[in-house]
């Protein structure tokens, strides 16, 4: 049911003690009330923000406090503030108690905190305009509105007509804002610049990544945008921002479950700020970050860096399929400071794009990856091949003994491109002592369980590989 609630201002719980003025000027604080001047109670606000939603809120706000024990009020902290991470320091000043008020102020919540208690409803004459007031004690407000109006029982309907409730006060407990209350103990009177601290999960990043992929030039320019996605119930006004790339603990790692583009990991240095083993990422100007607002900042704009585009068919054991099966097309290039990229890239999305015949931009696929330290070697597997396909025939296998057995494999590639194209073919799943008797191409063993091939195959042509393995068991 939708109400139109009608307060008085002066009515209005006052906090003007806890809401002084913040130690620096502010230039962009918060969003308008409805008069068009702005009014959050934040003061210099510093955000540092972690991949795995969570964020530490500092809030440097100047109070001015009587000596010994007072209560101060601090509006607009996060709705989904974790009180137990709360510290709040200044000279002279000792925390007694602390309470987070979220209940925040709304018709609904009106309602249900006036159950027991007298209001005034207002109907209007549609044909008239003429109004009437009564008296009602609101019996109930779960599901429906239940009054007692003198002495008859009314459940209030939303039938369009128009009806209105008054109320003399807010509640004491309804906030129109997040608000955390702070009993202090004050060695003196007078102003103190305190520091508010917290944790908050509902404010965090991650990278997207735009990469347009020049097959001719075999190369690759990748453009990095910062997504600030703010969930907590509250604008963070002007705030300097710094965010950290890295899963730290107490956080939800989104990024959990990736892709494997990550072919080898790097071990150059990068020249930006760490903290710990994380790195940092600083804004370069200070920013407003509005509840339920995403915000994108650029972090990353490189140009032709060197790549090339790849065909990969794995198969998954000793087995064949009987329909041949598109190869994946994977993009190739280095994060290394030399040829590639020259940075580590935060976990995050890569959104590829090729030009058309037409020079036109094209999206192509895109695919996650995890945090990436510079100097590594990234596969980027965006899709499978239209006209590069692979079958796989078990041409014959043999009982050897009780623990041994000898399996002949054909690989046929085809390829039906006007240009020639390599493949790296995989043979997986070599589990146990199994030894390559022969293969038609020479091949690297690049693990235990696993032997690669590059194949090259014709325009418009076809390639047969095959391989005898020897497993003993």
């Amino acid at each position: 049911m939708r109400w139109l609630v009608l307060t008085t201002l002066a009515l209005l719980p006052t906090t003007a003690s806890a809401q002084t003025a913040p130690l620096a000027a502010v230039p962009d604080k918060g969003a308008p009330n409805p008069s068009g001047s702005r009014t959050s109670g934040q003061g210099d606000i510093a955000v540092t923000i972690y991949n795995s939603n969570l964020a530490l809120v500092q809030d440097i706000r100047a109070l001015d406090v009587p000596a010994g024990r007072s209560r101060q009020e601090f509006a607009d902290v996060s709705a989904q503030i974790r009180p137990e991470t709360v510290t709040l320091a200044g000279p002279g000043l000792g925390v007694v108690e602390q309470n987070f008020d979220y209940d925040l102020l709304s018709p609904d919540k009106l309602m249900e905190k006036a159950v027991g208690k007298i209001v005034t409803i207002v109907r209007t004459n549609p044909a008239t305009g003429a109004e009437t007031r009564e008296q009602a004690r609101v019996l109930a407000a779960n599901g429906g509105i239940v009054l007692q109006i003198g002495e008859r029982i009314e459940v209030l309907r939303d039938d369009g007509l128009p009806v209105r409730v008054i109320f003399d006060r807010v509640p004491e407990n309804l906030r129109a804002r997040p608000t955390l209350s702070v009993t202090v103990d004050a060695s003196h009177a007078g102003p103190v610049a305190t520091r508010l601290s917290y944790l908050t999960p509902g404010l965090g990043w991650t990278s997207d990544y735009v990469a347009l992929f020049d097959e001719a030039k075999a190369t690759i320019d990748m453009q990095g945008w910062v997504t600030l996605t703010n969930n907590t119930g509250t604008t963070f006004a002007n705030a300097r921002t710094l965010l950290v790339a890295g899963n730290v603990g107490g956080g939800s790692n989104r990024f959990a479950a990736l892709s494997d583009s990550l072919e080898a990991a790097g071990t150059e240095s990068g020249a930006r700020e760490r903290l710990g083993d994380y790195y940092l990422y600083p804004l370069a100007e200070r920013t407003t970050i509005a509840n339920a607002q995403q915000k994108q900042v650029s972090f990353l704009d490189v140009k032709a860096a060197a790549a090339r585009k790849a065909y990969e068919f794995v198969n998954g054991w000793l087995g064949a399929n009987d329909d041949p099966r598109s190869a994946t097309t994977v993009i190739k290039f280095s994060t290394s400071r030399d040829g590639g990229l020259g940075d580590q890239l935060p976990a995050g999305t890569i959104r590829v794009y090729l030009r058309d015949a037409k020079g036109e931009p094209q999206f192509i696929g895109e695919t996650r990856i995890d945090h990436t330290p510079m100097g590594s070697a990234m596969a980027l597997r965006i899709g499978e091949a239209f006209d590069v396909k692979i079958k796989t025939v078990v041409e014959e296998r043999t009982k050897l003994s009780n623990r041994r057995w000898q399996t002949r494999m054909r690989y046929i590639i085809t390829n039906a491109r006007p240009g020639p194209v390599t493949v790296d073919l995989a043979q997986d799943g070599l589990y146990g002592d199994v030894r390559i008797a022969a293969q038609s191409i020479t091949g690297t063993r690049v693990s235990a369980d696993r032997i690669e091939w590059k194949v090259p195959v014709a325009a418009n042509g076809t390639t047969e590989a095959t391989a005898t393995f020897d497993t003993r068991y």
